[in-house]
């Protein structure tokens, strides 16, 4: 019989491993992936729809052309998810594994931080990005909070990278001098693990006039009076709010029972959970890395090659090392570049490339390859 391996989740972690898997098994293998929605989309083409470079249908990669030897992709929403048997519901159906991976991503949670949902804007999410593309030609000027609700978060390089796209937006429209501008973020630094690429970070705020709030979080939103209250009960008066929603792990997750403090605890080398024959990676997984495709990415190769060590009765292959490299927007088409490895060391430690054109095309590069391994365009 062929091995039944049920991925939840078509996101970085889903799609690179479903990939893996056809690519050394093809029929071989049963492999059924499941995502509610139909289409797969790029998180930092959210800031490009913000500012109108692009729009959501060209963003979006549908389901629908993923065409793998041994692979069915699933639109249906998870219900519930019995880890001790590895069984799966749906809207749809029932699924059995011998093989469960949980690669749900983390949801926003608009409701944790009073005020957001009525009296702010979001740009984490394609709708939040899509409805700002409307929002921002209508600013005049005045006070811009980017404002992050909680930790962790997706890819904490991306509230820097809107700080900075916004100072250019305005610079473009004339009206910068009219902008008070400041991002409000829970870590001490833009980026911590790499001092390098947070010193070039805050070098450039301070050259654009771009006030840094580390270490603080937006608590609560009053939309009456146009105020972001802080956790240390400050407040920062806003005429324009974008805001990080508050992160939690899906509340199907959650009412499996595998969470502990909102997240899956896993084996941070392999990846597995407590729950023989179910792994957990990317967003959803605690693992001690940050919340950013690339690492859910690179998790999903080492859950795929012990999937196939274990089918070929191989010796369990070199487990996941924590690395990763985000591309950060500097503004005026530049993009730098950090490469971070959190598991190797005694602390997590990132090497900066500076900004260049150089690295715009690489990133490009970047999401061109990807769309064309998972999907097969071009």
């Amino acid at each position: 019989m062929q091995t039944r391996v049920v991925i939840l989740g078509a996101g970085f972690g889903g799609l690179e491993l479903a990939t893996t898997l056809s690519e050394a098994l093809g029929d071989d293998i049963a492999v059924t992936l499941i995502d509610k929605s139909d289409a797969f989309v790029f998180g930092f083409a959210k800031l490009d729809v913000m500012f109108g470079r692009t729009t959501p249908d060209a963003v979006r990669m549908p389901y629908s052309e993923i065409a793998k030897a041994g692979v069915r992709f699933l639109q249906e929403t998870i219900t519930a998810i019995d880890p001790d048997t590895r069984r799966v519901t749906t809207d749809a159906d029932t699924y059995e594994a011998d093989v469960l991976v949980i690669a749900l991503g983390a949801d926003y949670d608009m409701d944790a931080t009073p005020g957001l949902a009525e009296g702010a804007n979001e740009f984490y999410s394609v709708a939040g990005a899509n409805t700002l593309r409307d929002v921002l030609p209508a600013f005049s000027g005045g006070r811009v909070v980017v404002g992050v609700c909680g930790a962790p978060f997706k890819c904490p390089p991306a509230p820097s990278e809107c700080a900075l796209l916004l100072h250019d937006y305005f610079l473009a429209r004339g009206i910068r001098e009219d902008c008070d501008l400041k991002l409000v973020m829970p870590l001490g630094t833009p980026v911590p693990p790499s001092p390098d690429t947070s010193q070039a970070i805050l070098g450039a705020f301070a050259e654009r006039g771009i006030e840094f709030v580390g270490g603080r979080r937006v608590s609560s939103i009053d939309p009456a009076r146009k105020v972001a209250v802080l956790d240390d009960d400050s407040e920062l008066p806003f005429d324009l709010f974008l805001g990080v929603p508050k992160h939690r792990a899906p509340d199907v997750v959650i009412a499996s029972g595998m969470s502990e403090n909102g997240y899956i605890p896993v084996e941070s080398r392999t990846l597995a959970t407590s729950y023989p024959g179910v792994y957990a990676l990317g967003d959803c997984a605690t693992v001690g890395v940050p919340k950013a495709g690339v690492f859910a990415e690179r998790a999903a190769r080492v859950v795929a090659k012990s999937v196939i060590a274990k089918l070929r009765g191989e010796p369990e292959p070199e487990g996941y090392d924590g690395r990763g490299s985000c591309y950060i927007e500097f503004g005026r088409g530049r993009i730098a570049r950090v490469d971070i490895d959190f598991l190797s060391g005694p602390k997590p430690t990132g090497v900066f490339q500076e900004p260049s054109e150089a690295l715009a095309a690489e990133k490009e590069h970047f999401g061109s390859s990807r769309k064309a391994r998972w999907f097969g365009g071009p």
